[in-house]
């Protein structure tokens, strides 16, 4: 999963790059192993600086003061396709035709096809392993077919209409052409969030921001969000908005775990508040608890703070004592994206600790919307600290029906045989994790929970619950290779083969003496082609 953002001002003589990076941060939940900025200053000039690592991490005044501009693209992620690559990180950039950078979040689900169009048919060169610079290639192969020395809008709409017919998957992007403006645009599905909003500028102009999430907006100060509909493409000018329908006919079938899980509690995504959609998923639970725990004879003496939201609708409709169970370290990242099994582990402990005045002799009910009965890694661990201080029963009570299935649109979920769910009943899971019961919400409510805010939407994809995949064409020959690539033990090859490579790289880097920057394109350290990367500049 990753976030996405773009921002044109509408004043001259202002850079974009503080508030990008401010904007960044805001979706740092969406994405933790790398992050970049891309602006288009002067002459069409594109200035870029981008790495592996947090965006505090990153970015700094000095390398935020060398990306000049009043427009640009930034971009947070996390891997699900290709690897961690330092060159992975986005934006990509092309400068074939006209200078286009992109930023991608999503997963195309038949890259194989495609590069094979790359390299036989359209003859272009894909550098790494991600299909978002893939997604950027097809986009500027279709530009390039137009032959002209300037574009037009309609031009820019012809070519993402065709890409959408190439490109079947989850694909929520923002581009930038240097010189022209900033473009958004979303599959036919709809199945990864991306929205824009404006502000009035002192001098009665308007700036514009795409985001993946309407926190974004909301902290800049812009009004008016709209969400880009399904198979929508944008362009934003600073002659105005320009949008058109371009894709043909399809589902609009939003993932549902935006809501559960991915997605701040204070955004709204596709007319539905997920603070709301929580509470709701709270309540829902509640009555599937109440009549569990009636089947099994079984009390509740306290509902600890974990998924913060549900399970304080579900404490005060069961009538129960809400208390902080946990006490959380907020500088430890999300254990979900964190590379590998072991560090998910390990960081289970440094990011939570639990209180024994509020476990010790009790039956306690954790309420887990925080998506980790996946592995199973941090619910376990959970379990287990609870217990240590004493917790008579430990209950677990899920936000979501057990997740069975591979994600194919985004989300970097591991095999089918790593998740905790796979072939397990639910007592079995219960004894995986070391619970003494396991409660699920069921589909039916999780879905009519996010529904009711807005009943315009007919249906989410949920396949990681029913291995339905809403696109088509994703068989067991596709699962089987994405599992390959996403296991964890692949990963941990691949982190450790990286981060050797990289010190390989930083030694004899020291040892050639300072380097020279260039404003053209570069094979240095950082692994990055066609642009200069301004990170660690000297």
């Amino acid at each position: 999963v990753c976030g996405i953002l773009g921002l044109l001002l509408g004043d001259a003589g202002h850079d974009v790059a503080s508030e990008i990076c401010e904007g960044l941060s805001l979706l740092q939940h969406r994405g933790q192993d790398a992050c970049g900025i891309v602006t288009c200053g002067p002459k069409g000039r594109l200035y870029q600086c981008k790495a592996n690592g947090m965006v505090r991490d990153v970015f700094d005044d000095v390398s935020i003061s060398r990306l000049k501009g009043e427009m640009g693209i930034g971009h947070v992620r996390y891997p699900t396709a290709g690897s961690s690559n330092h060159a992975e990180a986005q934006p990509f950039y092309v400068n074939s035709p006209y200078g286009i950078v992109l930023a991608h979040n999503g997963n195309l689900i038949h890259s194989d096809s495609l590069l094979h169009f790359m390299d036989a048919v359209a003859h272009r060169h894909i550098n790494t392993s991600s299909d978002s610079e893939l997604l950027l290639n097809i986009f500027a192969n279709n530009l390039q077919q137009t032959g002209k020395f300037r574009i037009n809008e309609d031009d820019i709409f012809t070519a993402i209409g065709e890409l959408m017919k190439q490109c079947k998957g989850a694909y929520a992007c923002v581009a930038m052409l240097a010189g022209f403006g900033i473009i958004a645009f979303r599959d036919p599905n709809g199945i990864r969030p991306v929205g824009m909003a404006s502000r009035k500028t002192s001098c009665e102009r308007r700036d514009y921001v795409i985001a993946s999430e309407s926190i974004v907006a909301d902290a800049g100060g812009f009004s008016d969000w709209e969400d880009v509909r399904p198979g929508e493409a944008v362009i934003i000018t600073r002659a105005g908005v320009s949008r058109k329908h371009v894709a043909e006919p399809a589902t609009f079938a939003p993932d549902i775990f935006e809501y559960v899980y991915l997605a701040r509690p204070d955004s709204v995504l596709d007319g539905v508040s997920v603070y709301r959609s929580r509470m709701a998923m709270g309540d829902a639970l509640a009555e599937e608890v109440r009549k569990v725990l009636t089947t099994k004879g079984l009390t509740v003496d306290v509902v600890p703070d974990t998924s913060r939201v549900a399970a304080l609708n579900l404490a005060q409709k069961l009538q129960l004592p809400y208390r902080e169970g946990f006490v959380k370290n907020r500088y430890v990242g999300r254990t979900f994206i964190m590379p590998g099994q072991q560090m998910r582990r390990k960081n289970v402990r440094k990011k939570l600790n639990a209180m024994a005045l509020e476990f010790s002799g009790k039956n306690v009910l954790l309420v887990d919307g925080k998506y980790s009965i996946v592995r199973g890694t941090t619910s376990k661990e959970i379990i287990q600290m609870a217990k240590d201080v004493g917790a008579r029963k430990v209950i677990v009570a899920s936000c979501a029906p057990p997740i069975r299935h591979s994600n194919v649109y985004g989300i970097d979920m591991p095999s089918r045989t790593e998740l905790v769910a796979y072939r397990r009943t639910t007592e079995e899971i219960a004894e995986a994790i070391g619970a003494d019961l396991v409660i699920f919400q069921t589909l039916p409510d999780l879905v009519a929970s996010v529904r009711q805010l807005n009943p315009s939407i007919e249906t989410f994809d949920c396949s990681v619950f029913t291995g339905e995949y809403v696109t088509g064409g994703v068989d067991e020959a596709y699962l089987t290779r994405i599992e390959l690539l996403r296991a964890d033990h692949i990963k941990n090859k691949l982190v450790q083969g990286q981060l050797e490579a990289k010190d390989n790289r930083e030694v004899a880097f020291r040892e050639r003496g300072p380097a020279i920057g260039s404003g053209g394109p570069v094979n240095g350290a950082d692994d990055s082609v066609g642009l200069h990367n301004t990170w660690h500049a000297t």
